[in-house]
C-alpha cells in the first residue's frame, strides 16, 4: 500500500510516473502526456471494478453455501474466482515492489492472502483481499490531495477568453493570448489571466486565492487575478501575466510543494519503514513455529501488522491542513513550517504595510528658509519617481494632484529601507531618513516633536544642503488590535514591532495596539540584529510585507509575508505567504498548526496502539483473519475521518466576516 503514500508526496501527474505537469498544457504530464485525473482515475476505477466483481463472487459463495449446501463445488469455485480477482491488484503491486528492490507493507498483505490460498481457505482469502482492497482505494483517494487541489485550481481559470480586436470581442483559447492583449470579462465569469482593468467597474470575488469572504471593488488601473470571479460589471482587462506566471499558477506550485514535502514524523517513519517488514516476517515465523504450524494465526498477524493507520496518520492530516490553510488564503511552502508554527512564542512585526495600511499620505511639507514648498515637492518627486516605496508613492501621488512636472533623473540608486539618491537636473540629490543622510555630511535641523507628532519624516537634500522635510501619516489596520489580542490569548509571550520610523511614531502605534515592545529608527540590518537577539531567548516569527523586509524574513525562525497576492517577492521571500492583508489570518494559522499537530499525534498514537494490540491478539490466537481485515479497514477510516476535521478549520471566523459584511450592506441600504 506504500505506492499510494508515495503519490501523496509526489509530483502532480496522475499517472504516478514521477514527473511534473506540463507548462504548456498543465493538465498533462511532461513525460508521459497522461492527463491529470486520467490514468490515476482509471486505476482507481479499475480497483473498484475488481472489488465489486470479486466481492459479488465471495457473497455468491456464502449464499450457495447457506442456501444450496449440495452445490459445494460451485460455491468453492465462486470463492476461488472471487479471491483471485480481489487478490490480483494487491499481489501485482507487491511483485512490482520486489522487482524494483523495495520491501514495503504490500508484501505483508500479499503473503497473508497467499497463505490463505495455500490453506485452501478461499473464502477467507477473498474476504481479506476485499477489505484490504477497499482500504487501498480509500488510501489512494485520500492521499491524492495535492493532485485534486491542483485539478480544482486548474478548473478555476477558464480555457477560453473574449479577446478585444478593433472594438469587437472574439472568443479564443487562453493559450493564444499574449501579455498586453485586451480581453473582456462579463459578470459571473472567472478571469482567465492576471491583468489590469482599463475600462469598467465591478465587484470581484477573490476568495479562491485570498480566502476573503468579502468581494473587492475593482475599477480602472486595479489589478485582477486569474481564477477570481467577476460579480457585477463588465470589465476590459489588459493582460499582465499568463499561465504559470499568474498568481493562481504560483498558488498551484506552492500547494504542490507543500503537499509533497514531509514533516519530521513522516521522515522518522520512512527511516525505519525498511526494518518493519522483515521484523514482522520474523515474528510470523516465530508465531508459526510456537503454534505448531497454525496458519490462521500467521495470516491474522500479517494482516493486522500492515500499518496503514500509522502510515496514513500524518499525510491525511497534512493534506487536510494544507487545504484548509489554502481556503483561508494562507499558503505554506513546506508542511514542516506548519508544524513549526505551533512552537512559536514570539512575534516581531514590521510596521509600515504590515500593522499599518502602508498607504502613506503626505501630511506636511517643511521647507527650510528660502525654499518654496513647491520646489521641495518638485525635487523629492523627481527622485522618488523611480521608487515603489510607500513614501515614494505618496510623494508621487501629491505631485500628480498638484500638477508638478518632474525633472530628468539619472544615476538613480535606492538603499532599501533608508533612502534614494540620483542626479536630478544634473545635481546630486538625496531623499531619505535622517540617519542615512548623515552619511553625506548633511546638517539636519532640530524639529520640535509637536510639529511632527505621529508622522513619519523623510528629508530632502541637494548639492549637500538640506531643502526641507516631508511628513507622512499612515493608518493602522482595523484588524491589527484584534489580531494581537488573539495571539496573546493563544499564549504568545511577546509581540514586538520594528520600524524604520522615528521612536515617537513607533511608540504611538505600539501603544494603540498594546504591543509589548518596539524599536524605532531601525535600518534593515537593525531589524535582523533585533530578531537574532530575540532568537537567543525563544522561537521567533517575523511578519512583514515581503518587499523591503527580505533580510528580516530570512532571519526569523519562521517568516510570514503579508499581502502576497500578485507579489512574486512576497511569495518567494517567506516560509508562509498570506494572500490577503488581514492580520487575523496569523492567529488562525497558529490555531490550525496546533490543531493539526494534535490530530497527527492522535493518529500516530492510535495507529501504533492498534498495530501493537492487533499483533498481541493474533499471536495468542484471540482474533481471526477476517476480523483482522475488517478492523484494518475500520482503523484506516478512523484516521481519515479524524484528519478530515481539519478541513473546517477557520470556517467559523470566515462566516463571521461574511455576516459582518452583510450587516454593513443592510445598514448602508437602510441609510440610503
Amino acid at each position: 500500500m506504500s505506492e499510494h503514500i508515495e503519490h501523496t508526496h509526489g509530483p502532480g501527474c496522475a499517472c504516478g510516473c514521477g514527473h511534473d505537469l506540463s507548462q504548456e498544457e498543465p493538465t498533462r504530464c511532461i513525460s508521459c502526456g497522461a492527463p491529470v485525473g486520467g490514468t490515476g482515475h482509471e486505476r482507481s476505477m479499475g480497483r473498484i471494478g475488481f472489488a465489486v466483481v470479486g466481492g459479488f463472487l465471495i457473497v455468491n459463495y456464502y449464499l450457495l453455501h447457506w442456501l444450496f449446501p449440495e452445490l459445494g463445488f460451485a460455491a468453492s469455485l465462486s470463492a476461488f474466482a472471487g479471491a483471485v480477482i480481489l487478490a490480483l491488484p494487491i499481489v501485482v503491486t507487491a511483485v512490482k515492489d520486489l522487482c524494483e528492490g523495495r520491501v514495503y507493507m504490500n508484501e505483508l498483505v500479499a503473503l497473508a492472502i497467499l497463505a490463505a490460498f495455500t490453506s485452501a481457505e478461499f473464502s477467507t482469502a477473498g474476504l481479506i483481499a476485499f477489505f484490504l482492497l477497499i482500504t487501498i482505494i480509500i488510501e489512494s483517494h485520500t492521499a491524492s490531495g495535492a493532485q485534486r487541489s491542483i485539478e480544482e485550481l486548474i478548473r478555476l481559470a477558464p480555457h477560453t477568453a473574449r479577446k478585444l480586436i478593433d472594438g469587437k470581442d472574439i472568443e479564443v483559447d487562453v493559450e493564444e493570448l499574449a501579455v498586453g492583449d485586451l480581453i473582456n470579462v462579463r459578470p459571473g465569469e472567472n478571469f482567465p489571466v492576471d491583468g489590469v482593468v482599463v475600462r469598467g467597474q465591478s465587484a470581484v470575488n477573490q476568495a479562491s486565492i485570498t480566502g476573503e469572504s468579502l468581494p473587492v471593488d475593482k475599477m480602472e488601473e486595479d489589478e485582477v487575478y486569474a481564477g477570481t470571479q467577476n460579480l457585477s460589471g463588465s470589465l476590459d482587462v489588459r493582460i499582465t501575466k499568463l499561465g504559470g506566471d499568474t498568481t493562481l499558477g504560483k498558488v498551484k506550485d506552492m500547494i504542490l510543494s507543500a503537499e509533497k514535502s514531509k514533516t519530521p514524523i513522516v521522515r522518522l517513519i520512512d527511516k525505519y519503514a525498511g526494518f518493519y517488514t522483515p521484523t514482522i516476517l520474523m515474528l510470523a515465523i516465530i508465531t508459526w513455529w510456537l503454534s505448531n504450524g497454525d496458519m490462521s494465526r500467521v495470516i491474522t498477524l500479517l494482516v493486522i501488522a500492515c500499518p496503514c493507520a500509522v502510515v496514513l496518520a500524518t499525510p491525511t492530516a497534512t493534506v487536510a491542513a494544507v487545504a484548509a490553510a489554502a481556503r483561508l488564503g494562507i499558503l505554506i511552502k513546506n508542511v514542516s513550517h506548519l508544524e513549526f508554527a505551533s512552537k512559536i512564542r514570539a512575534f516581531v512585526f514590521d510596521k509600515t504595510g504590515t500593522l499599518t495600511e502602508g498607504e502613506l499620505a503626505v501630511a506636511k511639507l517643511g521647507p527650510v528658509e528660502g525654499v518654496e514648498p513647491a520646489q521641495l515637492l518638485l525635487v523629492a518627486a523627481s527622485v522618488e519617481a523611480h521608487s515603489n516605496h510607500p513614501t515614494a508613492l505618496a510623494i508621487q501621488k501629491l505631485a500628480k494632484e498638484v500638477g508638478i512636472q518632474i525633472q530628468n533623473v539619472t544615476d538613480f540608486k535606492e538603499t532599501p529601507g533608508t533612502g534614494v539618491e540620483a542626479l536630478a537636473d544634473g545635481k546630486p540629490t538625496q531623499v531619505g531618513r535622517a540617519i542615512w543622510l548623515k552619511r553625506f555630511n548633511i546638517e539636519l535641523p532640530e524639529i520640535q516633536p509637536q510639529e511632527t507628532h505621529g508622522m513619519s519624516v523623510v528629508y530632502v537634500a541637494r548639492n549637500g544642503k538640506l531643502l526641507g522635510w516631508i511628513g507622512f501619516r499612515d493608518k493602522i489596520r482595523e484588524e491589527a488590535e484584534e489580531a494581537i489580542r488573539r495571539l496573546k490569548e493563544l499564549g504568545i509571550k511577546r509581540c514586538a514591532m520594528v520600524t524604520g520610523d522615528r521612536e515617537s511614531v513607533g511608540e504611538g502605534v505600539a501603544a494603540k495596539l498594546r504591543i509589548d515592545e518596539f524599536k524605532g529608527d531601525c535600518l534593515p540590518e537593525g531589524k535582523v540584529e533585533y530578531i537574532e537577539t530575540l532568537k537567543k531567548e525563544t522561537l521567533v516569527a517575523f511578519v512583514g510585507d515581503g518587499v523591503n523586509d527580505a533580510p528580516a524574513l530570512a532571519a526569523g525562525d519562521l517568516s510570514i509575508a503579508m499581502g502576497a497576492i500578485g507579489s512574486d517577492i512576497a511569495i518567494n521571500s517567506a516560509s508562509i505567504a498570506l494572500m490577503t492583508n488581514d492580520l487575523r489570518r496569523i492567529p488562525m494559522l497558529i490555531s490550525l498548526s496546533r490543531k493539526s499537530n494534535s490530530i497527527i499525534h492522535q493518529n500516530v498514537a492510535f495507529g501504533l496502539l492498534f498495530v501493537l494490540c492487533g499483533i498481541i491478539l493474533s499471536v495468542f490466537g484471540w482474533m481471526g483473519p477476517i476480523a483482522a481485515a475488517i478492523l484494518h479497514s475500520f482503523s484506516t477510516l478512523i484516521i481519515i475521518f479524524n484528519s478530515a476535521r481539519l478541513l473546517r478549520a477557520g470556517e467559523e471566523a470566515t462566516s463571521q466576516e461574511a455576516s459582518s459584511w452583510r450587516r454593513a450592506l443592510q445598514a448602508e441600504a437602510v441609510k440610503s
